[in-house]
């Protein structure tokens, strides 16, 4: 079946914040490169629409993340508040020697999907389980993907609850603004009166909803209580942000997010 892939503008509350494009880093690598080899983007999008692609089916996709990434943290908490795991195999990578088998796994889709493939094996990676290959390793569109189709009974085991809303389409300029401000000013090594101007921002947006973009949790939620619980000692205190700091606490009881600590430990 094809695949349909749907972009948009970032405009809203964040967009101006986010004004400076943030250039897209690698994800998370798993092993390290070659003297020579180079990381390559696949950008492969499950969907069900005229372009071709993966179409949804539960278990077909399996899942390498990272052990202490936040974009594979990312990945698990969105998962889980999909209620996902059931569906789509996840496997956890720590280091080559603790996880022999699941590297020797990845390196065969990576090679499967790229004849001779020499890079490194970067994690999240989106794997198909029927033809072996990589999907994505873009973690944008992976996560976009799991959001999007999250609904799609193909996609999940079993009825179910109704999964939350994590991008709905009035706020997915929002959702993606925030996440390029995020990993622009909000991480240990940014400048830190950009850190403090941001955090400033959100703790003020917090002040007045209950989420980072309003009364209800989306991807936006995810990507901001990731980024502040990975900041540590070098992002100051958040004591600072008495909203940001209750934030944090609130959303780290919810189930998906208590759950996810071994990915992002």
């Amino acid at each position: 079946m094809p695949e349909t892939v749907s972009r948009g503008a970032s405009t809203g509350t964040f967009a101006t914040a986010a004004r400076t494009p943030v250039t897209d880093t690698p994800a998370c690598s798993g092993a390290a490169p070659s003297a020579t080899a180079r990381p390559h983007r696949f950008r492969g999008r499950i969907g069900v629409g005229l372009a071709g692609g993966f179409y949804p089916a539960a278990h077909r996709y399996q899942l390498y993340l990272s052990e202490g990434c936040q974009r594979s943290l990312r990945v698990s908490i969105t998962l889980a508040l999909l209620g996902l795991e059931n569906s789509t195999a996840t496997t956890v990578l720590t280091r080559p020697a603790e996880t022999p088998d699941a590297f020797a796994a990845l390196r065969r889709a990576y090679e499967a999907t790229w004849h001779h493939y020499d890079g490194p094996l970067t994690a999240p990676a989106l794997c198909d389980r029927w033809s072996g290959r990589v999907v994505s390793n873009h973690t944008p569109d992976i996560l976009r993907d799991l959001a999007d189709l999250a609904e799609l009974a193909d996609l999940r085991d079993g009825e179910g609850p109704c999964p939350p809303a994590l991008r709905p389409p009035a706020l997915a300029a929002e959702i993606d603004a925030l996440r390029e401000l995020l990993d622009r000013d909000v991480t240990p090594t940014a400048p830190p009166h950009a850190r403090a101007a941001t955090l400033t921002l959100l703790d003020h947006q917090l002040s007045v909803n209950t989420h980072a973009l309003g009364d209800a949790i989306t991807a936006a939620d995810v990507d901001l209580w990731v980024a502040l619980t990975h900041l540590g000692t070098d992002g100051g205190a958040r004591s600072a942000y008495p909203h940001l700091d209750r934030y944090v606490r609130r959303l780290g009881r919810h189930p998906a997010f208590l759950g996810s600590g071994r990915t992002g430990r």
